[in-house]
């Protein structure tokens, strides 16, 4: 079996095997027509379930076939323009690339003695981001798994510099349409159950100031400690942007942490006509950025900044076997220091090759086009009688649902919405997700593909009418 394992007796074996792989999923991208198959779990587990682990196929061709029947041939293409659910991205090739180059290679990013260059690109890489965030000399930051791992780190910190004698006083501040990730993370932290105070948004999904204001006040009176303000920049179902300059001045009234969850919006760090829309992220004390949301990176590509390198320090432990301390006088860059991980992929490596290829505005400009195509599609929206759309979207996403002129019951226009969308999956021809607003199902559009066209945001509300259409007649007749 030792032939298997790549070195320099191997690399003519490994060249074979990976263009082999290569070529399938090329072919499989070329013919791929539509985002999903519509196979049922039920259709699809019994193959899997057959197959003997104990007993090797032996061959990679052999595997790559079998890889087609139980993965390949029904996975979910986001890369299809007609797919408009979660916050998926098509990813450019250059990233790609990275990613086949790291895998390869294998560095662990913990230590300097296992990733040398690697340490120093993704040095160089935070560097990068914290500039293009505005956060100062002293910022630093680490590459994390993804947002919710990078938020974690963030209120842990936070949690470290409120210097409070009992963590049952500490409270967190973030908007009713916040990630579910501040509510797990004060949980893993070990903060009490109503230590996450909820702030109501405004009629455009963004955090209310005057109600942040008061709560910080209320907090302040009540002997409470204001660990920290959660702001979104980018939330999951509507893209919204909290005000981010109010923010940080309550946060600097109350001597508060200031987080800013960009995982979604970090896209406009580059962009080349929105940026603006994220003026006060500069002020923030620690930022989340998903560059496998809006940077068109591979998952998983995530990352924490801070403003102040010295606060990485919570997350310090040194042992003898990897990190002692004699390193840090020694100057010896050990990423581990700053990082909730210890072995940890080159995930950086994907976002440097993208920057050597593309350059920062090529992302930008790819970001701007389907922020664009959001606006426009918001326009087919307000324009359709068949639908009511929640909010013009900020980046590029539309929360919409489907209003049958004849029928008035809301619970009955919820299970439309739902037959629609589960139809519509079972179908294939498109994917789009869903989320309640006011009790009620809506849909939504999570626009991140470039190469999806108003042609197609129109052709799939044309079948999303269809099947609550569909749906409705089947539910008059089954009533008559």
């Amino acid at each position: 079996m030792r032939s298997h394992l790549l070195n320099d007796t191997t690399a003519e074996q490994y060249r074979r095997s990976v263009t082999e792989g290569i070529e399938r999923v090329a072919a499989k991208l070329a013919a791929t027509d539509r985002p999903f198959t519509g196979v049922t779990v039920d259709a699809l587990a019994p193959t899997i379930d057959a197959i003997d682990l104990d007993k090797p196929l032996l061959d990679t061709g052999a595997v790559l076939d079998e890889l087609e029947d139980v993965y390949l041939r029904d996975a979910v293409y986001f890369h299809h323009p007609r797919y408009l659910a979660h916050l998926n991205c098509p990813v450019v090739i250059p990233a790609v690339l990275g990613e086949a180059i790291l895998s390869a290679v294998n560095s662990s990013l913990d230590t300097w003695d296992q990733s040398a260059g690697g340490t120093l690109i993704e040095r160089k890489l935070i560097d990068w981001t914290t500039a293009r965030i505005g956060l100062g000399p002293a910022a630093d930051g680490v590459f994390t798994s993804g947002g919710t791992q990078s938020n974690l780190q963030a209120l842990l910190l936070a949690r470290e510099e409120a210097k409070t004698d009992t963590t049952a006083k500490l409270r967190i501040f973030a908007s009713e349409v916040s990630h579910f990730s501040v509510k797990k993370s004060a949980k893993l932290l070990g903060l009490s159950p109503d230590s996450v105070v909820t702030i109501p948004v405004d009629q455009n999904k963004r955090m209310q100031t005057v109600a942040l204001a008061h709560e910080l006040e209320r907090c302040k009176a009540a002997g409470l400690v204001p660990m920290a303000v959660v702001a979104t920049a980018g939330t999951t179902d509507f893209g919204s942007i909290d005000p981010l300059p109010e923010i940080a001045e309550l946060c600097s009234q109350y001597g508060t942490w200031m987080h800013v969850d960009a995982a979604y919006g970090c896209g406009l760090l580059a962009s080349v006509k929105y940026r603006g829309r994220i003026d006060g992220i500069e002020r923030a004390d620690s930022v989340t950025v998903d560059y496998h949301k809006s940077f068109f990176q591979p998952v998983s590509s995530s990352a924490v900044l801070v403003r102040d390198a010295a606060t990485l320090r919570h997350a310090t432990y040194h042992a003898e076997y990897l990190n002692p301390k004699r390193m840090v006088q020694e100057r010896i860059p050990n990423q581990v220091d700053k990082s909730l991980q210890t072995t940890r992929r080159f995930d950086a490596l994907k976002l440097w090759v993208t920057l050597r290829t593309m350059g920062a505005d090529g992302i930008g400009q790819l970001f701007d086009e389907v922020c664009d195509l959001a606006a426009e599609g918001w326009q087919i929206l307000a324009a359709d009688p068949r639908y009511d759309v929640v909010v013009e979207p900020t980046l590029s996403t539309l929360v919409f649902r489907y209003i049958p002129a004849a029928v008035t019951d809301p619970a009955e226009i919820d299970r439309a919405n739902l037959y629609a969308r589960k139809a519509l999956f079972a179908s294939g021809d498109a994917v789009v997700a869903g989320t309640k607003v006011q009790g009620r199902h809506y849909l939504k559009f999570t626009l991140l593909n470039p190469e999806t066209t108003t042609e197609d945001i129109a052709a799939v509300l044309d079948l999303i009418a269809g099947h609550a259409e569909q749906y409705l007649g089947e539910s008059l007749d089954r009533a008559s």
